[in-house]
């Protein structure tokens, strides 16, 4: 091994939840609330809240919601709490990244202009899991969440999707859904991570599921890295993948980025952020350096609005001011441009 250490990056962020409510309910959820059983997220409350993570040095704000139907008269009330959400975080000086489930075009479209990076999971290309974990779940049909893979990719969006594993599916199902995201990449070029999240057993789940063997972990690793292009970074989940020697494993397997650490893991409250020092107490001794990013990856900073651009670029040079970047990444974001078919 060289003696130069090797990067994997994270995001410091904080969550913010619009509202827990979601007419979906999959089984093995540990985050929802029946409809009409949650009180919205005020934003002077989300003021205060995002005020205090602005002064701990987080720079990505994770707006994350429950899903009100599409149908319901909520919706726009809904829709527009998030966005109002997202202009509160940018107003502050922070970047805001949402995934919020299935949106149409026009609500992708509108959340675009206050989104610096958007996501959702494709968790499983496998249809017969909605006779099973996602029997009472609408928004999980696997071609609805392909269809806003897709329409984020027609649209320019930085974006992140993932696997949820362990939830029922097969070895050939992770392999499906691993090619449609490579083939999505290939055509639009927007996908930025892929997140392999192990399903890890919550105190809220219906569901008696025993949850993804974390030793098989790696191998998954190991064979997303060949399916996907190389220019998307692979995602673990610290928290989740919490036995020190899978987490070295994935990383030398082909892992490059924990994602998101803040306060709360809000889909996984039973399982605490490992918080950097953390990291970097086992990291380091492993030849690892664990350094900040953005949550929207330098290559994708021409594909912002002007008025986005602006605030990337000021996050930008302080992470090379503070020594957390290295001047070439921030150069190489003035210099790429969108290329699409």
């Amino acid at each position: 091994m060289s003696d130069r250490p090797r990067h994997i990056t994270y995001s410091p962020a904080v969550t913010v939840v619009p509202t827990y409510e979601c007419f979906n309910r999959c089984s093995y959820c540990n985050f929802r609330a029946a409809p009409g059983k949650d009180t919205w997220l005020d934003l002077n409350a989300a003021r205060q809240e995002l005020s205090i993570a602005r002064a701990s040095g987080v720079c990505e704000v994770l707006v994350l919601s429950g899903e009100v139907h599409p149908r319901s008269l909520q919706r726009a009330a809904w829709l527009a709490r998030i966005e109002a959400l997202c202009q509160l975080a940018l107003e502050l000086g922070l970047l805001p990244h949402t995934n919020v489930g299935p949106l149409d075009r026009a609500e992708m479209e509108r959340l675009q202009a206050v989104n610096v990076s958007m996501g959702l999971m494709l968790e499983q290309l496998a249809p017969e899991l909605l006779q099973t974990v996602h029997r009472h779940a609408p928004s999980k049909d696997p071609q609805v969440r392909l269809h806003q893979l897709d329409q984020a990719g027609e649209l320019g969006i930085p974006f992140t999707t993932g696997l949820l594993l362990g939830i029922g599916e097969t070895p050939a199902d992770r392999v499906e859904t691993l090619a449609a995201i490579a083939a999505s990449q290939r055509r639009w070029g927007h996908v930025q991570e892929v997140i392999l999240q192990p399903h890890s057993p919550g105190t809220r789940q219906e569901w008696q599921g025993l949850g993804f063997d974390l030793a098989g972990l790696p191998e998954v690793v190991a064979i997303a890295r060949s399916l996907l292009p190389m220019e998307i970074a692979i995602q673990i989940p610290p928290n989740l993948a919490c036995e020190p020697r899978v987490l070295l494993a994935c990383l030398e397997a082909g892992a490059t980025d924990l994602g998101g650490i803040g306060p709360k893991d809000e889909v996984n409250p039973d399982y605490a952020h490992l918080q950097p020092e953390t990291l970097r107490s086992l990291l380091n001794p492993a030849g690892w350096e664990l350094a900040p990013r953005l949550p929207v990856y330098p290559q994708y900073l021409s594909w912002l609005p002007p008025q986005l651009q602006g605030t990337v670029s000021e996050w930008q040079k302080r992470l090379v001011s503070e020594g957390d970047l290295q001047p070439e990444s921030a150069d190489r974001v003035k210099n790429v441009s969108r290329q699409l078919p």
